[in-house]
Order: C-alpha cells, then structure tokens, then sequence
C-alpha cells in the first residue's frame, strides 16, 4: 500500500510549517482551553485534509499564506465536527483515545466544537479571505443536509442506492471538494482546472465513505472485531443496500425487522452481516469504490505531471487501500 509519509513528500514543507502555523491558531487566554487543545493536537490523525489542500496548491502552483489559512480553516472546522459527532453519538472513542466527550462530558465538548468553528471562521475573516469562507459555508451546509438527511431515511429503513450516494456526497465528498477547490483557488483562479480537481475530490470523498462503510462488514481477521457500528444505528450503507435488492420479499422483511430490533445481541449483528455476504453486497461495495477511485484519478489526467500530481493520484490509492 502507498505510503502517506511519500504522498506528503512533495509538502513536506508545508505540512511541516503549517504544525506551527495550526498550533498557534488554537490559542487562548483560557487555561482550560488551551490543556484541551492541546490534548487536541497531540492526538492528531493523518491530517488528510490538509494535504489536500497543500498538494492541490502544489499541483497548480506554488502555496502560500492563503494556503496555510484555508488548511487551517478546514483542519478547525474538520475537528469541531468529530468532537460534535461523538457526543451526538455516544462515543467515548477516537483515534484509539478518549474522545473529549468522554473526559469532559457533553457542555464543554459542544463548547470546545463551537469555539474551534469560530476560530476558524475569524482566522479567515482577519485575513479577507472571503471566498475561503463562501467555499467552507457551503460545504458546512451540505454535510449537514446529507447527516440530516440519513438520519430521516434510516427512521424508515427505505433509502435507495442513489439517495446513499447523494448522501454520501454531501456528508463526506463536500467537506474533500472544499480541500481542493480552497487550495487550488489561492494559487490560480482558472475555473477549468479547479473543476477538474473538483471532480477528483468528489469521487475520492465517494470512494473514501465507500470504504469506511465497508469497514463495518469486513470479517475477524480482515481488521479484527466487526465494529457494525452503521447496523447498530439502523443505517442502511451501500454493502446492505445492495444485499437487500438481490433478496426476496421474505428474506428483506427478515432483515429489516433484525435492523430495527433495540440492543443488537452478537447473534443478531452476525445474522445481516453473514446475509450481506452471501448476497455479495461487499463485493458491490468495492467495485463501486474501485470506479469511482478511477474516475478521481481520471480526473487529473490533464495535469502537469509534476510530484503532487502523482502524490494526488497515490492519495486515491491510499484512501482505498487503507485498514482503518
């Protein structure tokens, strides 16, 4: 599998200024903020987003100071949703680590998401970047259009193989077009190019929830446990979906009432995940995944060939083959 210290090999740089750059982003004159950013940051992920938007910039040009804002804004932004995100879910876990919400409960989670969103929003304002913020405001938009939305259908257990992909867009695929548009936008302004690696992320962000969802039916020894996480919350994701347009009307309603049955034992999560299975929903899944990682890589192939580019290319790679 591609390496993501070699993807980042053409950012180095950048990615290495911008730790100090983000760092000194989260500062306040509140002690208690400043310990729990600080758990923040020393718990940091693979700061994909990021990435995004240094290679985006790298592939058209050369970063620069609006670079390291719309990283910047997007990284707080990104972070004050999973803090939101864990306590409307419950989770005491992120990352392999308490999650705020489990140390600090739910007021001060909300809080600490709130403020991070606000940072992010005044960084962006103390720097005029006003289409930074057109960018970011409407994919805060869509991805809670498309929460939203898949909190209505999974309330019915009816959703269809094209209304989990115009969620899956929204949710996930929006917040990776803000990444590239916003990168891309502070070195160029030629719209072609910015809507070709628009096209990328959108396809990469597709493949990238594709495989997260995959995760939740991968068997012990593929990844270890079943996490099942979307069949405890009801949510019909597109291994499911599928599955359950190749079975009878018999079998459907079998499922659908395990789904719907409270406080899943091991028994019942084993019954619909063996059924997707059988029906080949995963198999599904992944050639979907793999068509749209192809169309993401597609898109780039009028692009100088430079190191981000290739970097860009590796990243949809990366984003499919990943084990966690």
């Amino acid at each position: 599998m591609t390496n993501l210290n070699n993807i980042k090999s053409p950012i180095k740089k950048e990615m290495k200024e911008f730790e100090s750059f983000f760092k000194s982003s989260l500062k306040t004159s509140v002690p208690l903020l400043n310990h729990i950013t600080n758990y923040i940051l020393r718990r940091k992920g693979k700061e994909l987003r990021p990435i995004l938007v240094f290679l985006s910039a790298r592939a058209l040009g050369k970063p620069n100071p609006s670079t390291f804002t719309a990283a910047a804004l997007i990284e707080l932004l990104h972070t004050a949703t999973l803090i939101h995100d864990d306590v409307v879910d419950d989770s005491y876990e992120r990352r392999g680590f308490f999650s705020l919400y489990a140390i600090w409960k739910t007021k001060i989670s909300v809080l600490v998401g709130d403020y991070l969103l606000s940072k992010g929003l005044l960084l962006a304002i103390e720097k005029k970047e006003y289409q930074l913020l057109e960018i970011v405001s409407q994919a805060v938009k869509e991805m809670s259009e498309g929460e939203l939305y898949q909190i209505q259908k999974a309330r019915h257990l009816n959703i269809t193989e094209n209304e989990y992909f115009e969620i899956i867009r929204k949710k996930t695929a929006t917040l990776i077009v803000a990444c590239v548009v916003s990168g891309a936008s502070s070195v160029v302004s030629d719209k072609t190019k910015i809507n070709k690696l628009k096209q990328y992320a959108e396809n990469a962000g597709i493949a990238f929830q594709i495989k997260d969802d995959i995760f939740d039916y991968q068997k012990k020894g593929i990844i270890g446990k079943p996490v099942a996480n979307d069949i405890k919350e009801k949510k019909l994701t597109l291994p499911l979906i599928y599955a359950l347009s190749k079975s009878t009307t018999t079998e459907k309603r079998r499922i659908i009432k395990l789904l719907k049955t409270p406080g899943k034992n091991s028994n019942t999560i084993k019954e619909i995940i063996d059924f997707v299975l059988n029906k080949k929903g995963l198999e599904y899944a992944i050639s979907k995944m793999e068509f749209h990682k192809h169309l993401a890589i597609e898109s780039l192939s009028d692009f100088p060939e430079n190191e981000a580019r290739e970097s860009l290319i590796n990243l949809a790679g990366y984003i499919t083959e990943r084990s966690k």
